[in-house]
């Protein structure tokens, strides 16, 4: 077993340090550990018993419709028209911008359900205009990275749905659910944040929008802002699935930016049908490489050996959660989210459900957590993206991160020890017991 889990180990992080792809990186390092444990014929067998297995899910069917709406979403205007009613309500308070591109990234990250989406197409408007105001450009780069995981937890979100395929089929729509107190949390913790640096840094107060216009502006975002309440509205009412929510997501994005926005034109379909179903593929591949490495995992007692040694650790509850929080953000730092959820909740969910944690609570807490990790170094996709749009440097950037990870980790530990962050809303709704 120790070789094995050695093969696989350092196999993994060898393949990380030379560039290649995670989900490459994920897949060749489990059929080394597998060519190690079973004969050539078999392992072969199994790998691709377990590559296709792990796709084989009527759930996962909704990530693909997600992230064509998302995309549909991305090019049809609804970023700008979610900034401008954001300055509607916090345009002129001190520091008014900075509050405005938090909101403006959190919707558009629920909406579109991707925070690289929303970090590039909110932050293309706000990281200018932010500096043009004088604000400094590597703190309008560091607050549209942080803002724009927390729409991850906000539904519609593909993590959720794959958290859900991981732990053993906790209900969609009650993950669904859940993410949006622990979400709006993430947001109001940066907000507080932009508070604080703005009024240290005098920045200005925006101009208060007058009333036609401020309804004009709110009339016209409100269209974007129904697709949340369409899909989280239909599956709580139990009109749809989160699956056919999925499809009725797309549609909508359709009418959305061809018909009522006309920001997306007919011929433009072809190519956003076709990024989709690239987006698609990756995610897929990450997510059969990643289920390969579960069932390694889990055939060399990795989990079990791991739990023993948690619980041996400390018999108290607050320590074994911080933890796997800590152990989480140091994953999230180094490993996307989609192999991080489907190779990490086979090992510590038996942990914390025998400390009497839902798996619905668990889950949420470490979706939370991995959003840390999209926008720490030096993995941090999301961190990337908002440095190249704001065209500024990660060294610029460090300083107003330090707050804005702190408030993060604030509200993290809130929803780990607080179960009612998470299950309050889904009990409400008769959706979790």
């Amino acid at each position: 077993m120790e070789i094995s889990i050695l093969i696989l180990v350092v196999s993994f992080v060898v393949l990380l340090a030379l560039n290649v792809p995670i989900a490459f990186s994920i897949g060749i390092a489990t059929l080394l550990t597998m060519l190690f444990t079973i004969d050539f014929g078999p392992a072969m067998v199994t790998m691709a018993q377990r590559l296709a297995g792990g796709i084989n899910s009527f759930a996962l069917l909704a990530i693909p419709f997600f992230i064509l709406s998302g995309l549909l979403m991305g090019q049809g205007g609804i970023a700008r028209r979610l900034i401008e009613f954001s300055k509607v309500f916090f345009g002129m308070l001190p520091g008014g911008l900075a509050f405005v591109n938090v909101i403006s990234c959190t919707l558009f990250g629920a909406i579109s359900g991707s925070a690289v989406a929303a970090t590039s197409a909110v932050g293309g408007f706000m990281v200018p205009a932010m500096t043009k105001e004088g604000y400094d450009r590597g703190f309008g780069a560091a607050l549209t990275a942080t803002a724009s995981t927390s729409g991850l937890l906000i539904p519609p979100s593909n993590v959720l749905i794959i958290y859900s395929l991981a732990s053993g089929g906790v209900s969609i729509a009650a993950l669904f659910v859940a993410g949006y107190i622990p979400g709006l949390l993430m947001m109001l913790g940066l907000m507080v944040v932009c508070g604080i640096w703005a009024k240290k840094k005098g920045y200005p107060v925006g101009e208060r929008i007058p009333a036609r216009e401020a309804v004009k502006k709110t009339l016209d975002a409100i269209p974007s802002l129904l697709l949340i309440i369409i899909v989280i509205g239909g599956i709580v009412a139990g009109f749809f699935t989160a699956t056919e929510a999925s499809v009725i997501a797309v549609l909508y994005a359709l009418l959305l930016a061809v018909v009522i926005y006309r920001e997306v034109e007919f011929k433009a379909l072809p190519g956003i049908f076709i990024k989709s179903v690239e987006t698609t593929a990756i995610v897929m591949l990450l997510i059969g490489a990643s289920s390969a490495m579960s069932w390694v995992m889990s055939y060399e007692n990795i989990p079990q050996a791991i739990s023993d040694g948690l619980i041996a650790l400390s018999d108290n509850p607050i320590v074994i959660l911080l933890t796997i929080n800590l152990i989480l953000l140091a994953v999230g730092v180094f490993m996307d989210m989609t192999p991080a959820v489907l190779i990490f909740t086979p090992i510590f969910l038996p942990v914390v459900t025998e400390l009497g944690m839902s798996p619905l609570h668990f889950g949420i807490m470490m979706v939370m957590n991995l959003c840390i990790g999209l926008c720490t170094p030096p993995v941090g996709s999301v961190l990337f993206v908002g440095a190249g749009i704001a065209k500024s440097s990660i060294a610029e950037m460090f300083k107003p991160l330090i707050p804005m990870y702190f408030a993060m980790f604030v509200m993290l530990m809130l929803v780990t020890y607080v179960p009612a962050m998470s299950e309050a809303l889904p009990r409400l709704f008769g959706l979790y017991e």
